[in-house]
């Protein structure tokens, strides 16, 4: 099996060459996914709009590289703000059974740019694209 990168428009990383997430096979692990809005290219001042937009963009990540957001089976939260009200809102919507979600870990962390969260995910895709 060969690595595939995966693009999203968006969320590129300036003029780092960093694709917003890898796939082998049926694994796909992303990068750091950011509350940013992928229209505008802003960054949200709060704690809500960045969260909202960081799983927005999470979903779109795990669909460009032919995973549906199903397919998590972790997903690791950076904070550098009290996050977890808006972080349990979005997970609920995002994964709404509750015995059918992923693993996840809060980390406390300093976050470049303004950043109040950001979302690092694995996903094991079971149907769809394979990679070959």
């Amino acid at each position: 099996m060969r690595r595939r990168s995966v693009f999203v428009p968006g969320l590129e990383h300036g003029t780092n060459p960093i694709p917003a997430a890898s796939r082998v096979g049926p694994l796909l692990a992303t990068g750091g996914v950011r509350g940013v809005d992928r229209m505008t290219g802003e960054l949200p001042a709060d704690v809500p709009g960045q969260v909202r937009h960081a799983f927005a963009n999470l979903r779109a990540v795990c669909e460009a590289g032919g995973a549906t957001t199903g397919d998590v089976v972790h997903v690791t939260v950076f904070a550098a703000a009290d996050v977890r009200a808006a972080v349990n809102e979005e997970w609920v919507a995002m994964f709404p059974d509750p015995a059918s979600r992923p693993a996840r870990h809060l980390i406390r962390h300093d976050l470049p740019g303004g950043m109040l969260v950001q979302l690092e995910a694995t996903a094991y895709v079971t149907e769809g694209e394979t990679d070959g």
